[in-house]
């Protein structure tokens, strides 16, 4: 397969081996984090502009709480609710939404698909050497806001921490593909930052960002648990880390989780195969 312009569109899939692929994914990796290193400025700084929202929805939901509780959450509880979200929004955060359209508008997307691998495994270690690096600061961050706030403590155990794990890797993968996937729309619309608000508004809303899904009405729950956004972000890790989903739950939410990532993967290899083909550059 080939772009327009007479460029491979790059592959998923290794073209020299596993062995070739595991020792571009060692050196993209060790370059990414370098880089990171390089620019920990920048890095810090993102790290406290995600101490913000966090920050004030648990002064806001321990306010709303007061002495009480609220769907199920007392002030405590939305103390620890939110400093999760903190580093469970870190761990999945992509900000590629943003990188695709600058890189289409610019001509400098051509040399990433000469490439003999997909331009995707790029991005994958450049996210991860940026959420490894940004992990230094949110995980104390997060820990000082359950102390200081009055967190509780009582609902994290072994089992559901370790179960949580495995959920928050498999959002992050998730949400990974999914705007990937729509960050391809920059293929076809100069600006996609209108599509980039209303991603994020519903990931948001839907997602468990503003608040627990728990506080929504009963409708609106059973809507947002039919998308991937809660399975990519707080909502589903929230109910996992602090004991709320166990047995059948728990097994039913991996799966979902699976699903939606084998859609996205679906979707992703469609939209990307049409996208190659019709690529153009402004002034390439």
């Amino acid at each position: 397969m080939s772009t327009g312009l007479g460029l491979p569109a790059g592959r998923f899939a290794p073209r020299g081996g596993w062995s070739f692929f595991w020792q571009m994914y060692r050196g993209q990796f060790a370059t990414a984090l370098a880089t990171q290193v390089a620019y920990r400025g920048a890095t810090l700084i993102w790290v406290f502009t995600s101490i913000v929202h966090p920050l004030v929805s648990i002064v806001v939901w321990r306010s709303v709480a007061g002495g009480g509780r609220v769907a199920g959450y007392d002030a405590s509880g939305f103390v620890t609710y939110f400093a999760l979200e903190m580093v469970v929004n870190h761990v999945t955060f992509v900000w590629i939404m943003w990188e695709m359209e600058w890189r289409i508008r610019t001509g400098a997307y051509s040399p990433l698909l000469v490439r003999p691998v997909h331009p995707i495994h790029t991005d994958i270690c450049q996210n991860l050497a940026y959420k490894l690096l940004g992990l230094v600061g949110i995980l104390p961050a997060a820990v000082l806001l359950v102390l200081l706030f009055g967190g509780d403590l009582s609902v994290f155990t072994t089992g559901s921490v370790l179960a949580g794990l495995l959920a928050t890797a498999l959002a992050m993968v998730l949400r990974f593909m999914v705007e990937w996937t729509l960050s391809l729309a920059a293929f076809w619309v100069t600006k996609v930052s209108a599509i980039n608000s209303v991603y994020f508004s519903l990931i948001a809303f839907l997602g468990g960002g503003f608040a627990p899904l728990a506080v929504l009405p009963g409708a609106a729950q059973t809507l947002a648990w039919w998308t991937p956004f809660p399975w990519g972000n707080i909502a589903w890790v929230n109910q996992v880390v602090t004991g709320r989903a166990v047995g059948v739950d728990l097994v039913r939410g991996y799966l979902a989780q699976l699903a939606w990532i084998a859609v996205a993967l679906v979707v992703l290899k469609l939209v990307w195969a049409r996208a190659v083909r019709t690529y153009s550059a402004v002034g390439s």
